[in-house]
């Protein structure tokens, strides 16, 4: 670990921002209810009976990336032109073109103007923020993680908070148009982000892992803080109805930065940086047939789990 990476951690644990205000970002009646989920699949929220009608259509906004979504951005990896999470959202936008959704469902592909952020105004307004991770002292990113649940142990009793904020009325009226052009009854927000994840031990041993998502548990080195969360590369999306109430959202995580207890000691976190994402790109499942790539089988079953 380099001095340059531990000094921005030691940052981030006593870092906030600014409030977000009442109004857009808000939870309160954004279409789903917070859930505290301390198993996966990480989602909330029931389907609408009209994606069962033959002939649905289900309008699919790209895979975008949010910085800032649990910690001050300049922490997050770079997002701009020819890096690493650029070219995984330019894969991941061709993965998604290529996915098919069950029954009569279709997905329609919606263009998305000068958007460049969940939680950055452009000009067709905000978009639902979907957010997930560790629960906080507050809902600002880069507050502090409360207290472990029941166990300090680690193995049992810690939820993780599952919510969506609402969108702006700007981009309620820009779906509205952009939904009605295209005729579809839905629209998926799909978001390629930070969070924070909570770390579990099992066992006689203690063996460390996290949680990913869906049939998703990778294990960590035992020489990794459990008192400290890891950052984690994650999917959000959300399925919003017509007037941008959410009606299901959910996420699944794909790569987890461990914080060794050295640095952990030293009230820092360890972050993900340009090597981390790009071994992600090419990272494989290993215990499921053909050995899919990590980050496709993310992407299809959150997918899956908000159309089903």
């Amino acid at each position: 670990m380099s001095i340059r990476t531990i000094l921005p951690a030691l940052v981030l644990v006593a870092s906030g921002c600014a409030s977000s205000g009442l109004s857009t970002g808000a939870t309160f009646r954004s279409g789903v209810g917070d859930a505290f989920l301390e198993h996966p699949p990480y989602y909330a929220g029931a389907m609408s009976r009209t994606l069962a009608q033959p002939g649905t259509r289900i309008g699919v906004l790209p895979v975008h990336y949010q910085p800032g979504a649990s910690q001050p951005a300049i922490f997050d990896p770079r997002w701009g032109p020819g890096s690493p999470i650029a070219a995984l959202l330019t894969e991941m936008n061709a993965y998604l073109d290529s996915l098919a959704t069950p029954g009569s469902v279709a997905l329609v592909r919606l263009a998305d103007g000068s958007r460049v952020s969940a939680v950055a105004p452009t000009s067709m307004g905000v978009p639902p923020d979907v957010r997930f991770g560790c629960m906080t002292e507050g809902d600002l990113p880069g507050e502090d993680c409360v207290a472990r649940g029941d166990s300090a142990l680690g193995r049992k009793g810690q939820r993780m908070k599952l919510a969506v904020g609402r969108p702006s009325p700007q981009w309620v009226t820009w779906l509205q148009e952009s939904g009605g052009a295209n005729d579809v009854t839905h629209t998926l927000v799909l978001t390629l982000e930070v969070g924070n994840y909570l770390m579990k031990q099992t066992g006689i041993t203690g063996r460390k892992s996290v949680e990913l998502g869906t049939d998703h548990t990778v294990s960590l080195p035992w020489l990794t803080s459990l008192e400290t969360p890891v950052m984690v590369l994650q999917l959000t999306g959300a399925l919003v109805d017509r007037d941008g109430r959410a009606v299901r959202i959910g996420a699944e995580g794909m790569l987890a930065q461990r914080t060794r207890l050295t640095v952990s000691a030293m009230r820092a976190q360890e972050v993900l940086g340009d090597a981390q994402v790009a071994e992600l790109r090419s990272a494989r499942r290993e215990d499921m047939d053909g050995a899919p790539l990590v980050w496709q089988v993310a992407l299809r079953n959150l997918v899956a789990q908000l159309t089903r």
